[in-house]
């Protein structure tokens, strides 16, 4: 095994902090729309990511040879969403509004994993650069700084798929252009697009222009963070609601879906056996909760029917945001919703979790496997999408889900070691490996992370990176034999 190309993985995390660097400035221009700003704070941390990635390059720009082996890509990976949670916790932290390390470390995770848990208190305390920095965050991640950067570097002469395959491990081979440069450039299109689309519609609805940015940055990210306390609640508009919940179930679908949606290709689309059983699934839960609530609530139906299905919508996908309190409802429906913490949406999505198509090949797998005990010799393969799914992805997936369970038990044992309750505990966990943001107990939906020890904000950040970069890309740094050279 070749060894690592340390001058290219330093110069590539030298690109990156240089981009993370450009974003920040970005804030700027809101700098001036409150009485209390920290355009100062982020005009320094800018300078100093800025002036760290050129310096990483100009250290390395000599002795650089442009090959990428998948090695380098994993430590590029892991290490640059790393960097830039360093580097992106600089705002908070210079400007003073969240003083501490470790919050401020556990926010900026929080955001780049796009997964929406906070230990703000009073999130509407913030100026307003600061709001738009958090919603950054979860922009830059739900599609991946990863990605962004695979863009150009085929400029520098440095092929990407190596990137790309360490950022979006998973069982979507499909690509929208053979060349990965403009597979990323096309992603990057509809991402912007969708946003832009999104933050229209909700000023329609008497959002103002601020807070119709922040939400769509953030809804787009499938991340969750809101700029108010009550989440989307604050706005009490059914419209708003509404048009949320649409973007919520367009960004938790497979990307190469929505290319194919805007060419018009709609057999593509309704072919696609992941994407049924994500909307199967999703009309299913909105049913069960619908009624569930329902007969509990003295309420109309439509506005049952708008709580289940956003709430619902909102887990389900990954996204995290709330419009009430789904702890509180009963103890079947608290249930209920853990229980989807762990579905997530569709592969090639910016979505959390185990993913539909995971799931899909799981269960047709234990219905194959039946049918071999009944028949031994016969060849029963598991298909998805009409084609048979290789054995080696097939023990992929199943390694996967085993291993997803088995972070999830020891993790929930450490936090219940460390003095949290039972049901935190599950709930902290399930929550940051599936990047959801609530959680159950003392984390749920109208509660913040900001009374968890320290040692548990650490770990849950492990867990939103761990859970984002789909655990094998982040776990195999672990591993003696990725180190060993042969």
């Amino acid at each position: 095994m070749k060894k690592f190309n340390i001058s290219l993985i330093i110069n590539i995390l030298g690109t990156l902090l240089l981009l993370n660097g450009a974003f920040m400035l970005l804030c700027l221009p809101f700098s001036f729309t409150s009485d209390h700003n920290a355009a100062q704070a982020i005009i320094i941390a800018s300078a100093i990511t800025l002036a760290s990635g050129a310096l990483a390059r100009f250290l390395t720009n000599r002795s650089l040879t442009k090959e990428l082996s998948k090695r380098d890509g994993y430590l590029i990976v892991t290490f640059g969403w790393l960097f830039m949670t360093l580097f992106g916790s600089l705002p908070y932290l210079i400007s003073g509004y969240i003083p501490n390390v470790v919050d401020a470390l556990f926010e900026t995770m929080s955001g780049y994993t796009t997964t929406g848990a906070t230990i703000l208190t009073d999130i509407e305390a913030l100026p307003n650069d600061l709001l738009i920095w958090r919603s950054i965050t979860q922009y830059i991640g739900g599609m991946g700084i990863i990605v962004l950067a695979v863009a150009i570097l085929p400029i520098l002469g440095i092929g990407g798929m190596q990137l790309f395959g360490a950022e979006a491990p998973g069982i979507s081979a499909d690509k929208l252009h053979p060349r990965i440069k403009d597979t990323a450039l096309r992603l990057w299109y509809i991402y912007v697009s969708l946003t832009v689309l999104e933050c229209v519609l909700l000023m329609i609805g008497d959002m103002p222009f601020f807070d119709a940015l922040n939400h769509s940055l953030t809804t787009i990210a499938i991340g969750g963070f809101s700029i108010k306390n009550e989440s989307i609640a604050a706005y009490d508009s059914a419209y708003i609601q509404y048009v949320i919940m649409a973007f919520m179930i367009i960004c938790a679908t497979n990307f190469t879906l929505i290319y194919f949606g805007v060419k018009l290709r709609w057999r593509k689309i309704i072919e696609n056996e992941e994407f049924r059983n994500y909307i199967l699934m999703m009309g299913l839960m909105i049913t069960i909760v619908t009624i569930a609530l329902f007969q509990l609530r003295e309420t109309e139906f439509e506005q049952a029917f708008r709580d289940s299905a956003f709430n619902t919508i909102s887990i389900l996908t990954t996204t995290g945001y709330a419009t009430s309190d789904y702890t509180n409802w009963n103890p079947f429906l608290t249930t209920l919703f853990f229980t989807l913490m762990f579905v997530g949406g569709c592969s090639g999505s910016t979505a959390g979790g185990v993913k539909v198509a995971r799931l899909t090949v799981l269960f047709k797998n234990s219905f194959a496997q039946l049918k071999r005990q009944m028949h031994p010799s016969a060849v029963i393969p598991v298909r998805l999408n009409g084609k048979a799914v290789p054995q080696d992805l097939t023990f992929n997936i199943l390694a996967f889900i085993m291993l997803y369970l088995t972070i999830f038990v020891f993790s929930s044992i450490f936090m219940s070691m460390i003095g949290i309750d039972f049901l935190t505990a599950i709930g902290g966990v399930a929550s940051a490996l599936g990047n959801i943001g609530p959680g159950i107990g003392s984390v749920g939906p109208v509660d913040n992370y900001a009374h968890l020890p320290g040692i548990g904000k650490w770990y849950l950040s492990l867990l939103m990176l761990v859970g984002r970069l789909e655990l094998f890309t982040v776990l195999m740094l672990f591993t003696p034999y990725f180190w060993r050279r042969y």
